[in-house]
């Protein structure tokens, strides 16, 4: 298969659990996916992301080896939102390294605090925020207090994922 053309293809949910289908655990397919996604055209970029964060949902180690690369990413200035809403997306289905708690943590930070991101990339960052933060007990009052000020403003949608993050961080601290 060419990767590549098959991301082109078409933009849909069958197109892409198509592609997660063929690169399944496969290491090498894998990189062929993170490579097209961090180097590749605008639009090969952008629909690479959804299957990337997949791939990682269904088999969380197999991002290790990219990891460090895909979190760099994030630097670069007008990323197209799907790059960060499933690259967020992805680093909750694993274990971040404590070698990128800090980067990571700056990331979702920024994210969760600016109120023209998009709500899923601040919901996501909520979630990898509470996952470093179990950790990290600075971290984690730190990150109650920002979804504190979160609820008298948010969308239904963040309201109800920083009520169950903080319960959860609560029932942690308990």
């Amino acid at each position: 298969m060419n990767l590549e053309k098959e991301i082109l293809k078409e933009h849909s949910k069958a197109q892409t659990l198509k592609i997660v289908r063929y690169v399944g655990n496969d290491p090498e397919r894998f990189s062929e996916l993170v490579s097209l996604f961090l180097k590749g055209p605008y639009r090969v970029t952008q629909r690479a992301a959804w299957p990337l964060s997949i791939c990682v949902e269904h088999n969380p180690e197999i991002v290790k080896p990219h990891l460090k690369k895909l979190v760099m990413n994030l630097k670069q200035p007008a990323l197209h939102n799907a790059v960060k809403r499933n690259t967020i997306r992805l680093l909750q289905f694993i274990e971040v390294p404590k070698s990128l708690h800090g980067e990571v943590a700056t990331r979702c930070f920024d994210y969760l605090q600016d109120n023209q991101e998009a709500i899923a990339v601040r919901a996501f960052s909520m979630t990898v925020l509470a996952n470093i933060a179990k950790t990290n007990p600075g971290l984690k009052r730190e990150l109650i207090m920002i979804l504190e000020d979160i609820l008298p403003y948010g969308s239904a949608g963040l309201i109800s994922r920083a009520r169950t993050t903080i319960k959860q961080l609560n029932k942690k601290a308990a």
